[in-house]
């Protein structure tokens, strides 16, 4: 396959050992790699090459990968996955607050890191669908792939739009913290409440009117239930 027709993913680590076995992991697996060693540069390639999807780790010399991460999320819903040798919970919840998609923590397998990064691409794409669902002032296009509240655009990550469509499909229907991250991530996150709570929050800050009743309503220790 030609680099032309190959997606883009942007590689940011500061550590060369890194970046080199990522060009490979991903050469194999079918994707092009934009490689970059810091925030600035990471930004630098993002704007002339637009990649499909980026890979970023947590620790850079100019800042880290939640300041990287909340500078892409201005321009761009790409899938965005950190890295990290940290496995402290806290880092994890900071990089998905500021619109990570997902966070795989060091060292890693080349098959999982692949499995993930193509997941998130297929949510990202999403399937071809033709209804519109309207609730309390939001329009959630599901073909368009496109959310509107009070008739103003509003951009959500791929995996948020994932939550707000899964939810929206079952209007009126208490789905459990379980049934959405397999729904939304996969099996394997099957007990991660942690990752939905915080995706959850970015979610609602951004659809939710502050004085208004909440489209998305918590069944305290069991899941969630969209307005109905």
């Amino acid at each position: 396959m030609s680099t032309a027709n190959r997606p883009r993913v942007l590689i940011c680590d500061d550590e060369q050992q890194i970046l080199r076995a990522l060009r490979v992991i991903l050469r194999d697996a079918g994707f092009e790699a934009l490689p970059a060693g810091t925030i600035e540069e990471a930004l630098d390639v993002a704007a002339v090459r637009a990649p499909d999807a980026a890979i970023i780790d947590l620790m850079l010399p100019d800042g880290d990968g939640v300041e990287l991460c909340r500078k892409l999320r201005e321009w761009s819903a790409m899938p965005v996955i950190v890295l990290s040798a940290v496995g402290d919970e806290d880092a994890k919840v900071r990089a998905l607050a500021a619109g990570a998609d997902d966070y795989i923590t060091k060292p890693f397998g080349p098959r999982e890191l692949v499995a993930r990064l193509e997941a998130n691409l297929r949510r990202s794409t999403g399937d071809s669908e033709d209804s519109v669902v309207t609730a309390a002032g939001l329009e959630l296009d599901l073909a368009r792939h496109t959310v509107t509240v009070d008739g103003n655009e509003v951009h959500l990550t791929p995996t948020e739009f994932d939550l707000l469509r899964e939810l929206a499909r079952n209007r009126g229907r208490l789905l459990t913290h379980r049934e959405l991250l397999v729904a939304v991530w996969g099996s394997g996150y099957g007990d991660d409440t942690q990752v939905l709570r915080a995706h959850m929050a970015n979610l609602r800050r951004k659809i939710e009117r502050g004085d208004g009743p909440r489209l998305i309503r918590t069944e305290s220790g069991v899941g969630y239930r969209f307005a109905s």
